[in-house]
C-alpha cells in the first residue's frame, strides 16, 4: 500500500477531490500555504493499492495544471521610495510525494 500526498493549488483542489472521488478513492484535504508566493494551497492525502499509483497520478495531472501569473513584487530605490514591477511566475500543477505504508487500519 502507498500514500500519496499532492500539494496542489488551492484553486485546483476541488476538481482533483472531485476528480479522486468519481474514481472511487478516498482523499482527505489539508489547508497548506506555499513558501515561494505564500498563496494558499491544499495538501490532498490518498492512500491506495500499490497497482493504482500511476492511476492516481494521472487523476491528480489532469485537474492541476500549470499557468502563468502576473503577481507584484516590490523593490526598494532609496530610503521610503518603493516601486511595484510585475512578474510573471508559473503556478498551478502539483508537487506529489508517494511513501510506503507499513500498515493500514480503518476503525
Amino acid at each position: 500500500m502507498k500514500l500519496v500526498f499532492a500539494i496542489v493549488s488551492n484553486d485546483d483542489s476541488s476538481n482533483v477531490i472531485s476528480a479522486l472521488m468519481k474514481n472511487n478513492y478516498s482523499a482527505t484535504k489539508l489547508s497548506s500555504t506555499g513558501g515561494f508566493l505564500r498563496a494558499g494551497n491544499a495538501t490532498i492525502i490518498v492512500g491506495v493499492d500499490d497497482e493504482k499509483v500511476d492511476h492516481v497520478i494521472e487523476v491528480i495531472g489532469s485537474e492541476s495544471k500549470r499557468r502563468t501569473e502576473m503577481v507584484p513584487t516590490t523593490a526598494s530605490y532609496d530610503v521610503g521610495r518603493f516601486a511595484s514591477f510585475p512578474v510573471e511566475v508559473q503556478v498551478g500543477g502539483a508537487t506529489i510525494f508517494v511513501v510506503n505504508v507499513e500498515q493500514f487500519i480503518k476503525l
